[in-house]
């Protein structure tokens, strides 16, 4: 995209000059629109499943800019003669049954014959222009909140590898299938500064990608960050996706490890995760208030770090 003459305009509050996870167009004082597109291949082995989890990562971007979904439209790859016919509407249906517990609309979609199954939403939201969640604006001194748990990379690893037991892939689906609606809902009372969605990344590279944006030097507490049960036995077991070291490679100038962290907790922190939580970034007094709320409405919420103070670049304590 480097090398494409992007027009500008004045009422793109958030376009391509920002990595953030939507573009955002200002309609009017009061109104702007939030849009964002996103599909993957199978994640699941059900199909309705696999619906429900991709639909719930398309629509994860525009609760990460504190947006509301309004309107959806599928995208869907499916090879039409080589597959039984049935796996296509029951991916749908897991799709559509997210997009009505959003609250927004089905209006459309397309469809092309290929070879490999993806599935994903293209999403439309509003949200006021002055309340955008930019990922790029965390303080000093503000109080880093995880809204769920870590280790879907190595789950789907494992189940490859045929060792995640049954228990372990429901937990896995179940987490990835749940909105950030109600996560969302709840931060809106509190004044957040910066907000983004975990996914591919992994939870370290997209805290690099805010503390570059704001130019911080920001702090994670491993052993605050909850993960999935088993992912800790499979990633001492060597069972980390190959896009966890390229996600450890790719942000290794902007990482630093603290002598005596656990190395599996540390390399878990670049784990890519699929439909994640929301990190966000508020005042610690108003984070500790913001987890109570969220874990009295079974959201399992953390503060796992804190923003340090202004750094060049960014950079990311690992601890």
């Amino acid at each position: 995209m480097s090398k494409l003459e992007v027009p500008s305009h004045p009422d793109l509050i958030i376009g391509l000059e920002y990595p953030d996870d939507a573009g955002v167009f200002r309609l009017s004082q009061e109104t702007a629109l939030v849009q964002t597109l996103d599909f993957l291949t199978p994640v699941a082995d059900d199909p309705y499943e696999f619906g429900q989890i991709a639909a719930a990562n398309s629509l994860s971007d525009v609760y990460a800019m504190g947006g509301t979904p309004i309107t959806v439209m599928n995208i869907v790859c499916f090879p039409s003669c080589d597959l039984d016919t049935g796996i296509l509407p029951r991916i749908l249906e897991g799709g559509l049954d997210k997009i009505k517990e959003s609250g927004a609309a089905l209006v459309g979609g397309h469809s092309v014959d290929d070879p490999e199954i993806k599935y994903g939403l293209s999403v439309t939201g509003i949200v006021h222009p002055d309340r955008v969640w930019a990922n790029s604006r965390a303080k000093a001194g503000d109080a880093v909140i995880l809204t769920k748990p870590i280790g879907t990379g190595v789950i789907s690893t494992a189940v490859k590898g045929g060792l995640a037991s049954g228990d372990q892939v429901k937990q896995a689906v179940k987490t990835m299938s749940t909105l950030n609606k109600n996560a969302a809902r709840i931060a809106k009372a509190f004044h957040v500064h910066a907000c983004t969605d975990v996914t591919g990344f992994g939870l370290g590279g997209h805290l690099i990608e805010a503390a570059k944006g704001a130019g911080m030097r920001i702090e994670i507490y491993t052993e605050k960050v909850e993960v999935l049960d088993g992912v800790m036995e499979f990633a001492a077991m060597g069972l980390l996706p190959g896009g966890a070291h390229k996600n450890k490679s790719f942000f290794a100038p902007h990482i630093r490890v603290a002598e005596g962290t656990d190395r599996v907790r540390s390399d878990l922190m670049f784990d890519p995760q699929t439909s994640g939580g929301l990190l966000l970034f508020m005042a610690r007094d108003q984070a500790v208030q913001c987890v109570d709320i969220m874990e009295k409405n079974n959201i399992p919420a953390r503060v796992i770090g804190r923003v340090k103070g202004p750094y060049p670049n960014g950079l990311l304590d690992i601890m």
